[in-house]
């Protein structure tokens, strides 16, 4: 086993899940917290999971980046809405010849991060993971939980396996999370917004869970009309993706637990949401380069709408919450 140790920027749904399995593995994790802060740093992180619940009763848990140690490894898992924070939270992580890890969803997520660490330092990660957080420190992973991962170069030039990608994905394997390996990162990110966009757009949209969307023919017709223009805007940025993929994610859904896509939990959560990042970037790009995505423009601005309401009604909630 590697002696690389590790810092989780993001110890949510994801990263916790992530973090935790590293460290049961005998890794050393540096686990950065906001709200979660004070339980985990007396309880430490509960996973439920059907490859086997586990407790770590003690993690090494920091609310600022500034006294944490410098990594080998910096995961980023924030959800993009909170990238306002990197700028202040990533630098003092790094030492020399550290990567930043990019585990967030939508696409343009890795050139932000390069902006601030540099290009030769971000390695992007897309997963496929159904987890959701039960309480501060508690985490349930109901399926999958496969990471593919792919270098960034400066417009996403496709750059091939390298060593150090071999590096990070044995130390997960040996956690025994699944790893894939792509030459192209933007080939792999539009692949994973063929599932994004439709599920996570239409679960907030319908207030549907993926089995429901997936049970009806009306939505299940929608759902593939969407993906259909996700390839399309791949195809803007010449990344060809089959039509059969299509059949391959259909499949995998109706395999899938029923399950509140990500976009869904933060809205019934009232966080903010990650519309940019999954609809409106892939949008702009596509139209950029001469392509149209009309269905998808639709969803952007209706979740857009949503979004507004739905903060606006929590910052009057917190105002009352105060004043009384």
């Amino acid at each position: 086993m590697s002696h690389r140790n590790y810092a989780i920027v993001g110890t949510g749904a994801l990263g916790g899940f992530y973090g935790a399995r590293l460290q049961k593995a005998g890794f050393e994790v540096h686990f950065l917290l906001r709200s979660d802060y004070d339980r985990v740093k007396k309880h430490g992180l509960i996973i439920e999971s059907p490859e086997g619940d586990f407790t770590l009763p003690q993690v090494r848990a920091y609310r600022d980046a500034n006294k944490m140690l410098k990594c080998d490894v910096v995961i980023l898992a924030l959800k993009t809405t909170q990238n306002h924070c990197l700028p202040k939270v990533l630098p003092p992580l790094l030492k020399d010849n550290s990567v930043v890890l990019v585990l967030q969803n939508g696409l343009d997520t890795e050139p932000e991060v390069a902006k601030i660490v540099g290009d030769d330092r971000v390695i992007g990660g897309l997963c496929f993971l159904c987890s959701y957080k039960v309480s501060p420190g508690h985490i349930c992973h109901l399926d999958y939980g496969t990471i593919t991962l792919g270098e960034y170069a400066r417009d996403y030039q496709p750059t091939g396996i390298t060593n150090r990608m071999h590096q990070i994905a044995r130390d997960f394997k040996h956690a025994g999370i699944p790893i894939k390996m792509s030459e192209d990162l933007l080939l792999s990110r539009w692949k994973k917004l063929v599932w994004n966009i439709p599920y996570n757009a239409l679960s907030v949209i319908l207030d549907a869970r993926t089995d429901e969307l997936m049970a009806n023919p009306d939505t299940l017709a929608l759902v593939e009309e969407i993906m259909a223009e996700v390839i399309a805007g791949a195809k803007s940025c010449d990344r060809i993706i089959s039509n059969d993929f299509i059949e391959t994610m259909l499949e995998r859904t109706h395999k899938m637990k029923p399950y509140r896509t990500s976009m869904k939990i933060d809205y019934d959560e009232s966080r903010p949401l990650e519309v940019d990042a999954i609809l409106g970037n892939p949008l702009r790009i596509a139209q950029k380069a001469g392509i149209q995505l009309p269905q998808i423009s639709v969803l952007y601005r209706m979740l857009k709408f949503m979004d507004a309401q739905k903060q606006e009604a929590e910052r009057t909630r917190r105002l009352l919450t105060v004043d009384s």
